[in-house]
């Protein structure tokens, strides 16, 4: 078995193991997995297929708290490394509602590290939260969006985008 087939079995294990009902503390199974996803070693395939699946245990009704968030850590922590088609997270985006503020933070990272300006309204939707440190986390993720684009001309041909209008993308 090479490095890949021992990582990719790995992941296989972790998700046996949460499935497994007589598995205690599901949540470490889903911590090794961002383990692996922080570091970066999936191929984007693997990483991607791990961050749905992750994705769909934080929006289960069937879960608790401590497996939303590390599934929702788990997403996070992927965007370190990979950055994240927008359909896979915007599910969490559109259900943001239901998340309490720690766990609506993950949300609003995994929205930054999709750097797709779609994402842009849905993080903006947040800089007039009540909470000051989700606010700052959706001028985080829209900060990690724009900095993507930083060099392409955004309000015209020839003209560089505005650094602090909060419109820059929109």
């Amino acid at each position: 078995m090479d490095g890949y087939e021992n990582l990719a079995a790995r992941v296989e294990r972790a998700r046996a193991e949460f499935d497994d009902p007589a598995t205690p503390h599901r949540d470490f199974c889903l911590d090794a997995v961002g383990d692996l996803l922080e570091a970066g070693l999936l191929t984007r395939e693997d990483a991607e297929r791990a961050v749905g699946r992750m994705v769909a245990l934080a929006l289960s009704d069937d879960e608790d708290r401590t497996v939303l968030e590390s599934a929702l850590h788990a997403v996070c922590t992927a965007g370190t490394r990979y950055v994240l088609p927008l359909p896979l997270v915007a599910p969490l985006a559109a259900a943001a509602d239901r998340f309490d503020p720690p766990l609506l933070a993950y949300v609003l990272s995994a929205l930054g590290s999709t750097h797709d300006r779609a994402a842009v309204p849905l993080a903006r939707r947040f800089l007039d939260h009540p909470r000051p440190e989700l606010r700052r986390e959706a001028e985080d993720a829209l900060t990690e969006i724009r900095w993507q684009y930083r060099d392409e001309p955004i309000r015209g041909p020839g003209r560089r985008p505005d650094r602090t209008a909060p419109d820059a993308l929109g």
